[in-house]
């Protein structure tokens, strides 16, 4: 075989060196640039869904005075007399200090300047501001707040239409699903986290109370979070972000938005929650009344007794009727039958699913808001009290000095309050954490109450105050 020319060999060597050269030339004379990845790969529904909402959430600032009662007897030396007397001095020895809080909201309504947050936000607050994307700083006031739901709608005064949010549902929301939280930890401008959704209708209890319907995310809610709102994928609202369960590590919960939106309807309309009144007063069931209706199953609520002329009579509920579904809720023990009723408003219309006599009934209730004529009724069957409004005739008779409550007109011999001291002339200033300075205001607290297992009344005679807990 004939070997290659080694001229041939010579040339090409030389070209391949003057190729090579002339590239290494070009790369110091024009370098080249490596291009990035075009922004619309980079630009996910996560990055649209926070660039669509961001300029409706705010940061929600509070400021307000705190009280701390002191006791004149702590410094003796004994806890015991810093625990015994703790209550006993709330109108007279207080200590002030100014603080402030943050917190998060979102506008749902650009056009009248409506913003919803949580309660906790604002509930002491003296003053609120509200600042929006721009540093613009706005004087907010509360339009209304539930504290049962945590849910608080504030009014800004814009000169221009706001932006606001696309409201989505919570109805169809599925485990693992996507979700993007905004919020202001710690005053910082927003903050996005994602995750997915971890369970549905939770129940937490912060504090003494329980809160229903909870959507879980495995993204950790903060106090700066509180109040900002939670999204699926599409940027639409499906919930209001919450930081009540201080002991959550790597948990956040939201209130569903299909929730919020009756709370909301009745805040803006009335600055308040309408109380839903069904009429039904139900117990346990336990396995001696199950055996006695020959009821097969052994867990479940039974009715008790029904009011007259509720919507529970009109739809015709009876005694001893056995509650297997209230609405789309399974009842299984008293826990979810409180946790269905509380899901309702005043104009509900639902299904309820009943066992009497052997068979399951289907029975269509309406629910209707509570005559806040009745709570004077309420008042003598749950406390054994009537109560009167302060007049210059009682202050005088009774020697009562402050300006606010209602006074204690007749108390029903064999009631608690009876057997524990209280008499006609003590002053009622508090239902639970429900200020009380009127009889409207006693009454509606009276009612907001009425399907608790126990209520704190704070009762004053003379300068003392005394916090009592009675069974209801």
């Amino acid at each position: 075989m004939r070997k290659p020319n080694s001229n041939l060999r010579k040339t090409s060597v030389v070209l391949g060196g003057l190729w090579a050269g002339t590239l290494l030339a070009l790369f110091f004379v024009y370098p080249f640039t490596i291009q990035a990845a075009p922004d619309s790969l980079r630009e996910s529904a996560v990055v649209r869904a926070v660039r669509k909402v961001s300029p409706a959430v705010v940061n929600i600032s509070t400021s307000y005075e705190a009280r701390a009662r002191s006791n004149p007897f702590s410094g003796f030396g004994s806890p015991f007399f810093d625990e015994f007397f703790k209550d006993f001095f709330d109108p007279r020895f207080e200590r002030r200090q100014q603080s402030t809080s943050l917190g998060s909201g979102v506008i749902i309504d650009g056009e009248r300047g409506l913003i919803l947050t949580n309660t906790h936000v604002i509930q002491r607050s003296g003053t609120i501001k509200a600042v929006l994307q721009g540093e613009r700083e706005y004087d907010a006031r509360i339009v209304g707040a539930d504290p049962d739901s945590d849910l608080a709608v504030l009014r800004i005064e814009p000169r221009e239409k706001l932006p606001s949010i696309a409201m989505g549902s919570s109805d169809d929301l599925m485990i693992g699903e996507t979700v993007i939280a905004i919020g202001n930890p710690f005053g910082f401008s927003h903050t996005v986290t994602t995750g997915v959704i971890s369970a549905l209708n939770r129940s937490i209890r912060a504090e003494d109370r329980v809160f229903q319907d909870f959507i879980q995310i495995d993204a950790s809610i903060n106090p700066g979070n509180s109040g900002g709102p939670l999204l699926n994928i599409n940027g639409e609202l499906i919930g209001i972000n919450t930081a009540i369960y201080a002991k959550a590590q790597g948990i956040g919960f939201a209130i569903p938005i299909d929730k919020a939106k009756r709370i909301v309807s009745d805040l803006i309309q009335y600055g308040e929650v309408k109380q839903a009144w069904t009429g039904l007063v139900v117990q346990e069931l336990d396995e001696k009344i199950a055996r006695y209706l020959n009821y097969p199953g052994r867990k479940g609520v039974m009715v008790k007794a029904i009011e007259t002329d509720s919507p529970a009579q009109l739809a015709g509920l009876r005694e001893g009727d056995i509650l297997l579904a209230f609405g789309s809720k399974k009842i299984a023990g008293m826990d979810d039958y409180l946790a269905a009723s509380k899901a309702v408003t005043a104009g509900d219309s639902l299904e309820i699913q009943a066992w009497r006599g052997g068979q399951t009934r289907t029975i269509n209730l309406k629910i209707k808001e509570f005559p806040i004529e009745r709570a004077d009724e309420l008042a003598w069957s749950l406390l054994g009290i009537r109560v009167d409004e302060l007049n210059s005739k009682n202050r005088r008779d009774f020697r009562i000095a402050i300006k606010e409550g209602v006074v204690i007109s007749e108390v029903k011999g064999g009631s608690y309050l009876a057997r524990i001291g209280a008499r006609p002339g003590d002053v009622i200033r508090q239902i639970d954490d429900m200020t009380v300075s009127t009889r409207e205001e006693f009454r509606k607290a009276l009612v907001k109450s009425r399907q608790k297992s126990s209520l704190v009344l704070l009762i004053q005679r003379g300068e003392q105050g005394y916090y009592v807990t009675v069974s209801l």
